[in-house]
């Protein structure tokens, strides 16, 4: 029998800006029961009210009409999208605090998983490091129902996946706003859809999704020509406006993975970029970045080792990693920003580009729409095409009627939205995009993927969404933190294909160095065997050769003449570079495996 709920609300109504956002009469209001294993997703398009419901959840605000009922004890804890740090003065004294005030010990052990220092002054934290912050003092207040509003903003890739792991452990409830689609389908049982001031419930995690919209779509477009109300369906045309967008991103898609496909052929098995085909007076002239053996060192940590790439006019490069992997420092380095330690980078002289940062200025809130695109007038050059605002704002999501509304009335993802379309206007050839799904929705992220598409340039773009990149890129730059950088044919899910085939290579390199693989951990304290102790004298010296092996491999590549010089030499020395690798990896491995015994 299905366990009681732990939070309802019966018959939910919220007013707000003189109307109803959501349950008005003479309607019932809304129904929403949560169970103690719940694992929704909560979704809806900009505007909808999700962050709404979750205060109203969590007892933050109160309702216009209905009843909140919870069970007694229940511990409810919401993870804001921007909470305030203004009053602390660091991020430990923000995560000490609240009405479930967790132990500063409980606060230390997520913050150490998560890799973040508390002791940071609030004031000159980053956006990554107040997100830590704000996970930790959620997560360590031990709730019943864990409310998250776009939890992964500004997370690496690396705290991205520690946190679905540690949701896939919680015992608890949640319920989860998120642009992430990755994030998502890994982690939702059920979904909750808010949609025009109605939520609906299906128990399919947001995998079945979209197909559950589409369907519920057709059926309301049906029942409204048995009604013959169309005028009335065609008042919510944004909705319909989504949909008809994701079937033509189908055909988008199509063409993506003839690109990557043709990508392929440029790039050889070891995920080195074929330079030789600079002779080749077509491909040349369509290169517009050219990267020549270039690296970064800082200290004596190499950012990134011997790297070469020969970017061609409309590919979509994806720059992928954790935080402090390199990716700026090598999107710097493509975009001339910052010269490399070594090799050259060569940029066509009718480069033009347009920059998207993640920290993007706000708009002047005082502005309207109007002035923001057109400077106050009917029309806007677009890419070098006169369209008017009007039509404009619907290609971005918008009602024409919006064209004269102040940028203050707007909500952050839909200022991003009008940021977006203001930049894209710009004439330009090269794009460059750092980290562009923060602060925006499913919706927008949708409209991103197809402007992105049909933009006629290149485009860079570094981002840790990872269904994203999967939808976007033709080649990813894949940043381990080793310095090494894999080029991959696709996107992130091919970078992470590449790594389990490497990873595959090193468990079969192990018999042929005749290394063991890692034994389970003795006791503390046991001694350990001749052979043991053997491979901790040798192992160290052994992982230097092979660094050392690594380096030359990468620096004989760096020639830009070498594989038309010796094909067969630059076939040779790309295998000893993937072999070397590999043996490093089971080396390390292995010795990290008998310090600790050394240890114990």
């Amino acid at each position: 029998m299905a366990e009681p709920p732990i939070v309802s609300w019966e018959g939910l109504g919220l007013q707000q800006g003189g109307g109803w956002l959501f349950g008005a009469p003479p309607t019932d209001g809304m129904d929403l029961h949560i169970c103690p294993r719940d694992r929704l997703a909560l979704i809806g398009r900009n505007g909808a009210g999700k962050t709404t419901l979750l205060r109203l959840i969590a007892g933050e605000i109160e309702g216009d009409r209905g009843l909140r009922k919870t069970r007694p004890g229940t511990n409810i804890v919401l993870l804001e999208q921007d909470p305030d740090f203004s009053a602390y003065a660091t991020l430990m004294d923000f995560a000490l605090t609240g009405t479930n005030a967790p132990e500063r010990h409980e606060v230390e052990a997520i913050a150490g998983q998560l890799g973040i220092a508390m002791d940071t002054p609030s004031a000159s934290a980053s956006g990554g490091e107040r997100r830590r912050a704000a996970l930790a003092r959620a997560l360590a207040q031990d709730p019943d129902l864990l409310l998250l509003d776009e939890p992964t903003n500004h997370l690496d890739l690396a705290a991205i996946e520690w946190l679905e792991s540690w949701l896939e452990r919680y015992r608890g409830a949640f319920m989860v706003i998120s642009h992430d689609r990755t994030f998502l389908k890994r982690l939702t049982r059920a979904t909750l859809w808010l949609d025009r001031g109605n939520l609906r419930r299906k128990e399919v995690g947001f995998g079945g999704y979209e197909a559950w919209e589409e369907a519920a779509y057709a059926e309301e477009a049906r029942n409204a020509d048995r009604l013959d109300a169309r005028l009335k369906l065609e008042a919510h045309w944004l909705e319909r406006g989504v949909t008809a967008r994701r079937k033509r991103n189908q055909g988008r898609l199509a063409k993506l993975w003839e690109m990557r496909a043709a990508r392929a052929s440029m790039i050889n098995p070891a995920g080195t970029a074929k330079l030789q085909l600079a002779s080749d007076g077509e491909f040349k002239s369509k290169s517009v970045i050219v990267a020549a053996g270039i690296s970064k060192t800082y200290g004596t940590r190499a950012i990134i080792k011997p790297f070469s790439l020969r970017i061609q006019r409309g590919d979509r490069i994806g720059l992928v990693g954790s935080n402090g992997a390199g990716k700026t420092t090598l999107l710097n380095m493509l975009t001339g920003e910052l010269a490399p330690d070594t090799g050259s980078v060569t940029l066509a002289q009718t480069l033009s580009g347009v920059m998207i940062d993640q920290q993007r200025k706000l708009l002047d809130p005082q502005k309207s729409v109007r002035e923001v695109l057109a400077e106050g007038g009917d029309w806007i050059d677009v890419r070098g095409v006169r369209k008017h605002v009007a039509g404009y704002l619907k290609d971005f999501l918008f009602d024409p009627s919006v064209i004269d509304a102040k940028i203050g009335t707007f909500s952050g993802g839909e200022r991003s939205r009008i940021l977006l379309a203001r930049e894209f206007a710009r004439t330009s050839n090269l794009l460059v995009l750092d980290e562009p799904t923060n602060d925006l929705d499913l919706e927008t992220l949708d409209l991103l993927q197809e402007v992105i598409s049909d933009y006629e340039g290149t485009v860079l773009i570094v981002s840790h969404d990872r269904d994203f990149l999967d939808r976007t890129v033709t080649v990813t730059l894949g940043l381990d933190g080793s310095g090494t950088v894999d080029i991959v044919a696709g996107g992130y899910e091919d970078w992470q294909k590449q790594r389990q085939e490497r990873r595959a290579i090193a468990e079969k390199k192990v018999a042929k160095v005749a290394i063991a693989p890692p034994p389970t951990a003795p006791p503390a304290g046991k001694k350990l065997t001749y052979k043991d102790q053997r491979d901790y004298e040798i192992l160290p010296a052994r992982i230097e050769e092979l660094d050392a092996l690594i380096a030359n491999g990468e620096a004989a590549l760096a020639d830009p003449a070498l594989y038309s010089k010796d094909p067969d030499k630059f076939a040779r020395i790309s295998k000893s570079i993937d072999l070397a690798r590999a043996e490093k990896d089971v080396s390390e491995g292995r010795w990290l495996e008998l310090a600790e015994m050394v240890e114990g």
